[in-house]
C-alpha cells in the first residue's frame, strides 16, 4: 500500500462511516479497485482509519460526554444489545458474511429500497399529524436525548445490531429505528453519532484482540498515520455535512445512492 492508496481509503472511510450507505461495502469496493490484497498490514491500517473516524465524533461531541451523565446513560443503554449480539455473532460475521459479496450486494440494494419506502411512509405519517415537519426547532443534543426513553434506546441499539451484517449500515439502522419511534431527525442522527463511539470502539478493540497475531506495521507506520489523519478529517466534514443536509432534505437520496452503489458492487464483484 502506498500513500495515495492510504489517502483514498482514509477518505472513503471518513466520508461513509456516519452516512447511511455502508462504509464496509465502500471500503471493499475501494480495495478491489486499488488492487489491495488483505494482509496483516492492511488489517492494521483498517483498524487505524476506523479509530480516526471515532476520534472525529469525540472531537465534535466530547464536551457533551464530559458534562452530561444522562447522555452517557442513554448511549450505554443503546449500546448493550448491540454489544451482546455483536459478540455472539462475531464468528459468523467474520467467517462467512464479511466474505460474502452476495450478502453485501443484497443488503445494499434492499436497504436502499427500504429507505425509499420508509421515507414515503414517514411523509404520509407526518402529513397525518403523526410526526415532525422537515424543519425542526433547534435544540441541544442533551435536551433532545432527555426525551429518548431507555426503552427507545434499547430498541435503537437492537436495530443497530442488524449492522453486524455487512452492507446494512449502522447509521441507517439506528436512524430509521429512531424516526419510526417518532424521534426528531436531528436528535436521532446526533444520537447515532454518539452511539458510534462505544460501538465502533468496542468492535475495533475486540477485532484487534481476535486478530492480534495478524497485525503488521512492516508496510510503514507513516502510511497508517496518513490514513488515520485523513479519515479523521473527512469524518468531521461528513458529520457536519450530514447535519446540514437533514435540516432541509429527506433521506430518499441515500436510498437511491445505495441502489446505484449496489449495482456497481454487482458489476465489480459478482459479474
Amino acid at each position: 500500500m502506498d500513500f495515495l492508496q492510504a489517502v483514498f481509503l482514509g477518505i472513503v472511510e471518513g466520508l461513509t462511516e456516519f452516512l447511511p450507505v455502508s462504509s464496509t461495502a465502500h471500503l471493499m469496493m475501494a480495495a478491489k479497485a486499488l488492487g489491495i490484497e488483505q494482509s496483516g498490514f492492511v488489517k492494521s491500517f483498517e483498524i487505524a482509519i476506523q479509530l480516526g473516524a471515532i476520534l472525529a465524533v469525540v472531537f465534535l461531541y466530547g464536551k457533551i460526554f464530559l458534562r452530561s451523565i444522562e447522555v452517557w446513560k442513554k448511549v450505554i443503554a443503546a449500546f448493550l444489545p448491540t454489544g451482546v449480539i455483536g459478540f455472539l455473532a462475531y464468528k459468523i460475521v467474520k467467517g462467512f458474511l464479511l466474505e460474502s459479496y452476495f450478502t453485501v450486494f443484497w443488503t445494499l440494494f434492499l436497504g436502499g429500497i427500504f429507505i425509499i419506502a420508509f421515507e414515503f411512509f414517514l411523509k404520509r405519517r407526518n402529513e397525518g399529524g403523526g410526526g415532525g415537519s422537515l424543519s425542526e426547532k433547534e435544540t441541544s443534543v442533551e435536551e433532545e436525548i432527555k426525551f429518548i426513553s431507555y426503552k427507545e434506546a434499547l430498541i435503537i441499539g437492537t436495530a443497530q445490531a442488524l449492522a453486524v451484517v455487512p452492507g446494512v449500515s449502522r447509521s441507517a439502522a439506528t436512524i430509521i429505528a429512531g424516526l419510526f419511534l417518532g424521534i426528531k431527525k436531528k436528535a436521532i442522527v446526533e444520537f447515532s453519532f454518539l452511539l458510534a463511539v462505544p460501538t465502533m470502539l468496542a468492535a475495533t478493540i475486540y477485532d484487534a484482540y481476535k486478530n492480534f497475531s495478524l497485525f503488521s506495521f512492516s508496510g510503514g507506520g507513516k502510511i497508517i498515520v496518513v490514513g488515520f489523519v485523513v479519515s479523521f478529517i473527512f469524518a468531521v466534514l461528513s458529520v457536519k455535512f450530514f447535519l446540514g443536509f437533514i435540516r432541509k432534505k429527506y433521506f430518499t437520496v441515500f436510498g437511491i445512492y445505495r441502489i446505484i452503489i449496489a449495482l456497481a458492487f454487482l458489476l465489480i464483484f459478482l459479474v
